[in-house]
């Protein structure tokens, strides 16, 4: 299932992959109030639908949206509360970038009355279609895994000091998922010998804190990968000439191959339970 926008692909397996950040739609009524049609993609997770695009071989469902998160980040609070509180981070229409930089022309930026009209247009949409997926597989297997896909550049000051590990697992502080699955991630992100933590700077965002219910046998894990495990990231200076960078499937093999063990272990985990 699909429209202009809202990407589905049904699977069978207990496990859902959500890809929330890899769009770059922009309605031209909003580009054209952006201060930069460069700026307003910067921060999106390059390339994520490709690098998980064996999921399919899995089993797994994927719902994926479109629209850049300029627009709206589906990954945010629908109340606009922060995830974060006291952290920077980015709004669910933001207007700013990761580095602070404006997003709208001044004067330009969305008002309640419009985002509001997001919301109800995209976010609701791609909610509803995460909420039938999930209680679709539910109903099948008793158990199931929400994995949610992300990635960002190394390093983003703003947001965090140093340079960030490949692999950031986020698990809500252990709430969103049993512990055994987080082992199983953590395992198979341990075996690529790369840098890797769970619950440090990125704990989940909205999806995993929001569906994450492992007493209802919903098990919800965030993934956000540094880019640099699989594509090049920008040096020593971000640029419209060095970001994105080109996705290059020689470069990317290894990282898909860790990728493809921890859904795996996903599956394998969602698949202990006794069928409903």
């Amino acid at each position: 299932m699909s429209s202009d926008w809202l990407e589905v692909w049904r699977g069978d397996a207990p496990l859902i992959v959500s890809i929330p950040h890899s769009g770059s739609f922009i309605p031209e009524d909003i580009e054209k109030r952006l201060a930069s049609p460069w700026l307003a993609r910067k921060d999106a997770d390059w390339w994520i639908e490709r690098l998980y695009n064996f999921a399919d071989d899995l089993g797994a469902t994927t719902v994926r949206t479109a629209v850049s998160r300029t627009v709206i980040d589906v990954n945010r609070d629908p109340s606009g509360a922060s995830l974060y509180p006291g952290m920077a981070t980015t709004a669910l229409c933001p207007t700013d970038t990761f580095d602070g930089e404006r997003l709208y022309a001044e004067g330009f930026e969305p008002d309640e009355a419009e985002i509001a009209a997001r919301r109800e247009r995209w976010f609701i949409p791609y909610h509803a279609a995460l909420r039938a997926e999930i209680d679709r597989l539910l109903a099948l297997h008793g158990k199931v895994v929400l994995y949610d896909a992300h990635s960002i550049r190394s390093r983003a000051p703003r947001l965090f000091p140093g340079e960030l590990p490949v692999f950031n697992i986020g698990t809500n502080s252990g709430q969103s998922c049993d512990q055994a699955l987080a082992a199983a991630v953590e395992a198979a992100c341990e075996s690529s010998g790369l840098p890797m933590v769970t619950n440090g700077r990125f704990k989940g965002g909205w999806i995993t804190r929001h569906y994450g219910k492992p007493e209802r046998g919903i098990h919800a894990v965030q993934m956000e990968l540094a880019c640099r495990g699989y594509i090049d990231d920008p040096s020593p200076r971000i640029t419209p000439q060095s970001w994105p960078s080109p996705y290059r499937p020689q470069k990317a093999a290894p990282m898909r191959s860790v990728l493809g063990d921890v859904l795996k272990a996903c599956v394998e985990f969602a698949s202990s339970a006794p069928p409903p």
